[in-house]
């Protein structure tokens, strides 16, 4: 019998917010069953096992991520528009860290397919078209910007660069003109063969 007041969504929401204060890896049925003051098996009425559990965190963070970029991509075009992509996903990473990572959460194919990652996928794509890339170099593209991301993204919540200048804002503009001159010049080759 489901436990008055307990739902789903509330279960998935307050396994969010754990994740962000303490990690997403924090993230259990007996750390939820705890903080709802409840035994273990009145959870799973709800959700069946901690990789459910964490698959809904995963959808919630994915979705979220993707409202935000929609908003911030809406109208930009170009370099503009990567910056703005860019951005997004570094302040997401830093407002909300387990959510962050609980966004690279592996999922099945169908409810990757269903999720705000496929969203992420099309105005990511969108955005590229800008630069007038072919079909699979915006796929090359895609995958350079998610890895120059995650990886400045990780680095910098780990504090690698407080101890080094200059300041890693300097950096990531850089990087980003460095993004735009290498998409531009994809698109050079493409129109001079």
């Amino acid at each position: 019998m489901p436990r008055a007041g307990l739902t789903r969504g509330k279960i998935i929401h307050a396994a969010a917010k754990l994740a962000d204060e303490q990690g997403f890896d924090s993230v259990t049925l007996a750390a939820i069953a705890r903080l709802f003051g409840v035994r273990l098996p009145s959870l799973y009425t709800h959700v069946a096992s901690v990789h459910e559990l964490k698959t809904g965190v995963a959808l919630l963070a994915l979705e979220h991520l993707a409202e935000r970029t929609e908003a911030a991509l809406a109208g930009r075009a170009g370099k503009d528009a990567l910056i703005a992509l860019a951005d997004t996903h570094r302040g997401f990473a830093q407002e909300h860290p387990g959510l962050f990572q609980a966004s690279r959460y592996p999922l099945d194919r169908e409810s990757a397919a269903g999720s705000g990652g496929a969203r992420l996928a099309r105005v990511n794509h969108a955005m590229l078209r800008g630069y007038d890339l072919e079909e699979e170099d915006r796929v090359h593209a895609t995958r350079l910007i998610g890895a120059f991301v995650l990886g400045f993204s990780l680095l910098e919540g780990a504090g690698s660069f407080g101890h080094s200048t200059p300041d890693p804002e300097l950096s990531w503009r850089r990087d980003l003109d460095g993004l735009d001159a290498l998409f531009k010049s994809w698109a050079t080759q493409k129109n001079d063969s």
